[in-house]
């Protein structure tokens, strides 16, 4: 098969789909701008930079603050910017500061998870859409059987049923595929901020530091 044929059947499969075929098409670019946006924003260097959990990990009680400072400026993220929130409240009881930073990292969690909303509404509407195509294309049969029989009409009705069908389940298996991917990993990064935050916490909040 030559590009061009190809081409033209990818033209002839959505055209065959009728009207709820261009639904699904917009859907679809919004599911993959989502996706690709979410892919962007859920990277470890915006999230987890090693740099700042190594800085965390190395401080000693008794050690200064400086190179974790260093190492949060250097690469800002969601663990920077709640580790950020800890340490402007070190004045504070420690169970007054660990509300601070619970309340940070709530606002951190909602930031990662915008968008998710979008692949959770086209893994539902996709198949939706696709079945009002289907419908559509059944309705289109009967009233051709039901009248002259136009083989035309019937095999017009066949390509939308089955097209809108193929195209919604498309759209929504991998739009359900990702949300549940991301969802995953935003589980398992504030996890991991949680261990982090929990680790300078109780460094911080020795008797013996040296803050």
């Amino acid at each position: 098969m030559t590009p061009d044929s190809i081409l033209t059947g990818i033209a002839e499969f959505f055209i065959k789909g009728g009207p709820f075929m261009v639904l699904l098409v917009l859907l679809s670019v919004l599911s993959l701008t989502a996706a690709l946006l979410r892919a962007w924003r859920l990277r470890e260097s915006q999230i987890l930079p090693f740099q700042v959990i190594d800085a965390v990990e190395a401080l000693k009680p008794g050690d200064t603050l400086e190179s974790l400072y260093h190492a949060m400026e250097d690469h800002p993220s969601a663990t920077s910017r709640i580790l950020g929130t800890l340490l402007s409240h070190l004045n504070w009881p420690k169970s007054e500061n660990l509300e601070a930073v619970q309340t940070r990292a709530r606002h951190e969690l909602a930031r990662m998870e915008k968008g998710l909303m979008i692949l959770e509404m086209t893994a539902g509407a996709g198949p939706l859409i696709g079945l009002l195509g289907t419908l559509s294309g059944l309705v289109g049969i009967f009233a051709a059987l039901g009248g002259a029989g136009d083989p035309v009409v019937v095999a017009r009705g066949i390509s939308e049923a089955l097209n809108t069908t193929i195209a919604g389940l498309a759209v929504g298996v991998p739009s359900l595929i990702a949300h549940s991917y991301f969802l995953r990993r935003i589980e398992m990064q504030a996890v991991t901020m949680e261990s982090v935050a929990a680790e300078l916490l109780a460094k911080l909040y020795q008797p013996a530091s040296h803050r």
